[in-house]
């Protein structure tokens, strides 16, 4: 009872990746092709910001991101919570994830020690329908066969919170030795529905404060525009984690929107990945 309770099936298979096994590693293979043929071999990263959409809009972009890092056996994934169900800070704190063709086992011992120092609550009610962190597991699990993944939904959340999370977040991953600590994935779309040239210059603004680490600028700047960047608070949180695990900038990999897939350039979504080495 207790394992199926805590396996986390994969809800949106078939909608935002192919749901058929061999047609999704052909699809993660596109995505992550695209990265290989442009980058030097992958380096170890503090942090990554990729998005989360369908795999035909920003599967490219993520690819490319991913594949730049080598991907550790552990990764932390912080995503926003679309749906507002469950907790704030919502922690799956145990079981597998399934993805077509795989499970990939949640890592627990990692799990609880983010639980206790980042005050995290375990709930699994926020994590059922959210689509932000399973579209990163399969491009994950395939450049580490071997993924274990932690994942995290957060609500909305005063900057003051964001803070002590990426605090508690860079404590627990400092205590672990070098070697075996884990990478932390923010996962983010940047500005939705509004025309590309819109999006393009919102999305800088935001952008120019991740690659400083500006966690309390970005935060700051989302708010008082009222950007309609979805994950801004998980993305606020690993900026403070990155430089408190002695990050000194993020580079973008790279920036693009659904209208270049869509044809449509008045109302898209933009994407971006960026690297904490």
């Amino acid at each position: 009872m207790d394992a199926a309770l805590y396996t986390r099936q994969a809800h949106v298979a078939g909608r935002f990746y192919p749901a058929l096994p061999v047609a999704l590693a052909a699809e993660v293979e596109r995505c992550l092709r695209s990265g290989s043929e442009t980058h030097a071999p992958p380096k170890r990263a503090i942090a990554v910001v990729a998005p989360h959409a369908g795999y035909v809009y920003s599967g490219a972009i993520a690819g490319r991101t991913f594949a730049s890092v080598r991907i550790p056996a552990s990764v932390i994934v912080l995503c926003p919570n679309h749906t507002g169900l469950g907790q704030p800070c919502s922690l799956w704190p145990r079981g597998r994830w399934r993805i077509p063709g795989a499970e990939v086992p949640v890592d627990a011992d990692l799990a609880e020690l983010l639980r206790v120092r980042m005050a995290l609550v375990p709930d699994l009610l926020a994590h059922e329908r959210e689509h932000a962190i399973e579209v990163q597991i399969p491009l994950l699990r395939a450049l580490n066969s071997n993924l274990r993944v932690v994942p995290i939904c957060l609500s909305r959340l005063t900057f003051a919170e964001c803070r002590a999370l990426g605090e508690g977040l860079a404590d627990v991953v400092c205590s672990l030795p070098l070697e075996a600590r884990p990478l932390i994935v923010a996962s983010t779309d940047m500005s939705h529905y509004i025309s590309a040239s819109l999006a393009e210059q919102l999305d800088a603004l935001a952008l120019a404060r991740i690659r400083e680490l500006d966690a309390q600028g970005l935060h700051e700047l989302v708010e008082r525009e009222r950007l309609s960047m979805c994950g801004y608070v998980p993305t606020t949180v690993a900026l403070v984690a990155s430089k408190a695990l002695g990050g000194a900038c993020a580079r973008l990999i790279e920036y693009g929107n659904s209208g270049e897939v869509s044809g449509d350039f008045e109302q898209v979504v933009g994407y971006a990945g960026l690297v904490v080495n």
